[in-house]
């Protein structure tokens, strides 16, 4: 078992995360995601599926006082998360709990949440994929525990009516993630896609749907993360270190 270690959350206001080397830590995805979710003035309750160590409720704290449900299903993961969330004396905002994604529903009223958000297993699995020997990473990269699909249903009976699930992902997933979500009667009202620098195809999308919401799609401006080397201005205002 590798070393933990206690690393700030970047420039978040002093919020600190808890972290395993042999695990799959936060990155820039779950960062951008927490980014694009629309202001949450009037969001209630929130919900994080597969939240890992608990990167996403930790951003989302500091821009609403919703209540914030984590779901995960490692339990070593999980209770990196949990130690995190008290570390940041967050306790009272934010829960973490130990389950499946598949079922999770039943644990709750239907329609008790006014938004989920989800930075899920990006690969499809099969027997023949070529996956990380560590099983923490394998789980959180490849669809071996849960699928899209699954993700996409158990959010449909969580979310209110136009309740938003806010996801990142492949690009190259792109089209089965239309179809999905169109299938179980979402309306994708916003996309954004994610480049590494300009002049190189997208590698990640990020997608606001809402459940039974009417069609209505705004294809928003590219998001671009590197220029000259270094991470742009508008990725450095996400991670909060430029702010003034």
């Amino acid at each position: 078992m590798s070393k933990e270690v206690i690393n700030d959350l970047l420039g978040y206001d002093g919020l600190k995360i808890i972290q395993r080397p042999d695990m799959f830590n936060f990155s820039l995805d779950s960062t951008l995601l927490a980014d694009f979710c629309r202001p949450l003035t009037k969001t209630k309750k929130i919900m994080d599926l597969g939240t890992g160590n608990g990167p996403i409720p930790l951003f989302l704290s500091l821009r609403t006082k919703a209540k914030i449900v984590g779901v995960e299903i490692q339990e070593e993961v999980f209770d990196l998360a949990k130690r995190s969330i008290a570390l940041n004396n967050l306790e009272d905002q934010i829960t973490i709990i130990n389950d499946d994604i598949k079922g999770i529903h039943k644990k709750f009223e239907n329609g008790e949440f006014d938004l989920i958000t989800c930075n899920p297993p990006f690969f499809k699995y099969k027997k023949s994929s070529h996956t990380n020997k560590n099983d923490y990473k394998t789980i959180a990269r490849h669809e071996v525990l849960v699928t899209l699909e699954d993700i996409i249903i158990e959010s449909k009976r969580l979310l209110t009516t136009k309740g938003s699930l806010v996801m990142v992902h492949r690009t190259e997933r792109l089209v089965d993630i239309i179809n999905t979500l169109t299938k179980h009667r979402f309306a994708i009202k916003r996309l954004r896609f994610v480049y590494p620098k300009k002049g190189e195809e997208s590698n990640m999308v990020l997608i606001d749907a809402s459940n039974n919401g009417q069609q209505g799609l705004k294809l928003m401006e590219p998001l671009y993360v590197h220029e000259n080397d270094y991470y742009t201005e508008e990725v450095l205002r996400i991670f909060n270190y430029g702010k003034e």
